[in-house]
């Protein structure tokens, strides 16, 4: 039986797919590699604010929450280089005054959350947190935006004319 030139080509492929596969299915993964955001370890230290048995994970989340709600990178609080890995920074150091204040208004906000607002509203799971005032700025709102409707009109009114 003769292939010809297709029919060569046709087994010579298939060949080549079958042992892909077979190949594929017996190579061991590559590994992941170092992960992207990496801390020193042992990455808990000097929390004073924060509960010491925090996981990294949430430890993460809530420095990424800081950040965000005020438009700042983690050498705002924390000793380190911009650019340079996470690894090399000192996040135990209290050398910033801005990781002092942090801690003061976590310390508020708690106050805040526990204590006035479920007794001050009625509503027992109201809560503030860091964006509530600083909306992705350094510096806390305190007046209100131009523009605001302070109090809705009410159902079936015509809105307020700017």
């Amino acid at each position: 039986m003769k292939l010809g030139v297709p029919g060569l080509a046709l087994v010579a492929s298939a060949t080549l797919l079958g042992v892909s596969v077979a190949v594929a299915q017996t190579a061991t993964p590559p590994s992941a590699g170092p992960p992207v955001m990496t801390f020193a370890d042992p990455p808990h230290k000097n929390l004073k604010v924060l509960p010491v048995d925090i996981t990294r994970q949430q430890l993460l989340s809530t420095m990424k929450f800081f950040a965000q709600s005020l438009g700042v990178r983690c050498t705002y609080c924390h000793v380190g280089t911009e650019g340079q890995p996470l690894s090399t920074f000192n996040f135990a150091s209290d050398a910033k005054d801005k990781k002092t204040i942090a801690r003061a208004m976590m310390a508020m906000v708690a106050v805040l959350n526990s204590k006035t607002l479920p007794t001050a509203t009625g509503v027992p799971d109201a809560k503030v947190t860091c964006f509530t005032c600083h909306r992705g700025s350094t510096k806390p709102a305190t007046e209100v935006p131009a523009g605001a409707v302070l109090v809705p009109p009410p159902p079936g009114a015509a809105p307020a004319k700017p």
